[in-house]
């Protein structure tokens, strides 16, 4: 899995959002909000190749959660980034 390339992580009035830039994202009129976990792993993970359980890990590195929660929440996230069109799963 991957982010796509010309989608970055802002902070506006701090909120974080996903915006695209550049004309391979011009389709992309709306900005995505992450919460403060989704912009960690955003910012951990952009540019690299990551999986789902690279994701779990990082969360439960950071996080007091258990590794049920971390899962169910990354596969959430996941599901979204894809759907948005700002992740391809690989």
């Amino acid at each position: 899995m991957k982010i796509k390339e010309g989608f970055i992580l802002r902070q506006i009035c701090g909120e974080y959002v996903v915006v695209g830039e550049g004309l391979a994202q011009v389709n992309f009129n709306k900005m995505l909000s992450l919460n403060e976990s989704a912009a960690y792993l955003w910012k951990e993970v952009s540019g690299k190749e990551f999986t789902k359980e690279d994701l779990v890990k990082l969360l439960l590195d950071k996080y007091d959660v258990t590794p049920e929660v971390a899962a169910a929440d990354v596969d959430k996230l996941v599901s979204v980034w894809v759907e948005q069109g700002v992740a391809l799963e690989e």
